[in-house]
């Protein structure tokens, strides 16, 4: 086997692969946004914690986070119907029923437990587009996810 024929079989096992498996969430310029594959994942993992995150979320929330380069991305976490997190500021279709801004480096300490979203609200940190009744329901999500990234 050649080298050309070897890239082109590397090539065709990453688009199985990215076909078989969705795009992750983690964008290496936003170092917190791993936390997004931990919530992703905690909520895929068990079904009926799935059920019970979409009961008392009921809501798409959007985060966009602004990194150290000022560059600004956005990813969901889907508490009406899917029970699932993905880029974008909502799933196709639908539309974010609150969106959070913050820098990556503040959801990081707050996914971590290192601060607390009222904090960073009352600080002018957090801003809050929407429902802010519905951001408070965020906040277990956000524990399950301090159990799994390591930020």
């Amino acid at each position: 086997m050649s080298l050309k024929n070897g890239n082109v079989l590397y090539a065709m096992l990453i688009l199985l692969w990215q076909a078989i498996n969705p795009v992750s969430l983690p964008a290496d310029s936003f170092p917190s946004s791993a936390a997004f594959d931990a919530i992703n994942s905690s909520l895929q993992s068990d079904d009926s914690e799935r059920k019970d995150a979409v009961k008392k979320g009921s809501a798409i929330f959007a985060f966009t986070l602004k990194n150290k380069e000022g560059k600004e991305e956005s990813w969901h976490i889907d508490l009406k119907e899917s029970g699932s997190a993905g880029k974008g500021t909502a799933p196709e279709g639908k539309k974010a029923d609150v969106t959070l801004s913050l820098s990556d480096e503040e959801f990081g300490k707050m996914v971590a437990g290192k601060t607390q979203a009222q904090r960073l609200f009352m600080s002018g940190k957090l801003k809050i587009k929407g429902d802010v009744m519905k951001a408070t329901k965020m906040e277990p999500v956000l524990k399950k996810a301090q159990t799994k990234a390591k930020l």
